[in-house]
């Protein structure tokens, strides 16, 4: 995400969540999240970082028609290309604005690092661009989401992260943190997370296994039940 207004709490992050259930049926998994301010060495820092360490990196915001909008040519600093105007992103726009109202504002938008592919946006038509393993996208939510329909076709299909959860009330953390981590040692191929929460109604703890093997979390269920069994707890069980 890059952005002052999001690190500012002026605008609230919702766009990592829709990347990330996005991603999640294409057996992606999510890794890292990172938000950086409007400042170019930052932005190509934390660009050529992540870019040389995951299979791809969504980034959403700072490509709009302002002077803060950066994000393009931080992209193409990082990848050592040029940036310019291109006809095929200006025939994007054409389809929503007349010539005459292509200022030099708007015409910003179109401006996109040699060697990209675009990414089209039905929303507002400003298209997002794609270059090796970046996908560059806008920051407002319904646009970003919808540009996600023209990314999904170039991502692979890979083994689906399945997971299954127990909502259990009135347990503490406390009680079960010593055998759940021995269960995660046991399972090491898998993930597993504990969510105390709290409310009006009372307090509990959310367990959740996650990993790719439906067997194996079939298992380590069971082994997280047994743990609760003592417990003598109304469970929940959700997938």
């Amino acid at each position: 995400m890059v952005g002052d207004e999001i690190l500012s709490g002026r605008t609230k992050d919702t766009n990592s969540n829709t990347i990330a259930c996005f991603l999640a049926p294409f057996g992606i998994a999510l890794k890292e999240i990172r938000v950086v301010g409007d400042e170019a060495h930052h932005i190509i820092e934390a660009l050529n970082a992540l870019r040389t360490t995951y299979d791809y990196v969504f980034t959403t915001g700072g490509i709009g028609p302002t002077h803060d909008d950066i994000t393009a040519d931080c992209v193409a600093a990082a990848f050592g290309v040029k940036i310019d105007v291109r006809q095929d992103a200006v025939d994007m726009m054409l389809e929503r604005y007349k010539h005459e109202d292509l200022n030099e504002a708007r015409l910003r938008m179109a401006r996109i690092p040699e060697g990209a592919s675009l990414i089209k946006n039905p929303v507002s038509f400003a298209p997002g661009f794609q270059i090796e393993n970046v996908f560059v996208m806008a920051g407002v939510p319904n646009i970003m989401a919808a540009m996600l329909d023209d990314v999904a076709p170039r991502l692979p299909m890979g083994e689906i992260v399945i997971s299954k959860t127990i909502r259990a009330p009135k347990l503490r953390e406390g009680d079960i943190a010593h055998r759940l981590g021995q269960i995660a040692t046991q399972f090491q191929a898998l993930s597993f997370g504990s969510y105390p929460w709290f409310s009006a109604e009372g307090y509990g703890v959310q367990l959740v296994v996650r990993g790719r093997d439906k067997e194996l979390i079939a298992k380590a269920n069971e082994e997280l039940l047994a743990m609760l069994a003592p417990f003598n707890l109304d469970l929940i069980l959700l997938d």
